[in-house]
């Protein structure tokens, strides 16, 4: 892997980590009454460094895509396997994650997280699907 190829999938593990954030807490406002809602600077600065390191995981885990011997559903088991170890040591970490409110917000937590990461999986495998058949009709 050439060290382009590296910056490239930290650039974007950050940024979509980052996009993820800000529309769950823009979702957060929403439900809640936008007059309702106060983010702190502590707040803020969590989201945003504890969401970049969260794309990190997902991002670099994709690496193993790269891997030719390894059938699909292996790869992405892998992949979230990796991406919701980090993703709930970080809300752990941070208290995004209410251990102290019960099992069902727990669940919950668990099934929007599976939902967001299953949207955007299906969306990356979707571009990279198209990009390939695009480069295949130029081949032919």
């Amino acid at each position: 892997m050439k060290i382009s190829d590296l910056i490239e999938r930290l650039a974007l593990g950050a940024f979509v980590g980052c996009f993820i954030i800000a529309l769950i807490e823009v979702l957060i406002a929403f439900q809640s009454g936008p007059q309702n809602v106060a983010f702190s600077g502590y707040d803020v600065i969590n989201a945003f460094f504890g969401s970049i390191v969260i794309g990190w995981a997902f991002s670099l885990s994709g690496l193993i895509y790269d891997r030719e011997d390894l059938s699909l559903p292996l790869q992405v088991l892998f992949q979230m396997a990796i991406g919701f170890t980090v993703l709930f040591s970080v809300a752990i970490y941070f208290g995004w994650l209410p251990l102290t409110f019960g099992i069902g917000v727990i669940v919950e937590w668990v099934i929007i997280a599976v939902i967001f990461a299953a949207i955007f999986w299906l969306g990356f495998y979707i571009y990279y699907y198209l990009e390939a058949r695009e480069i295949n009709q130029k081949l032919e």
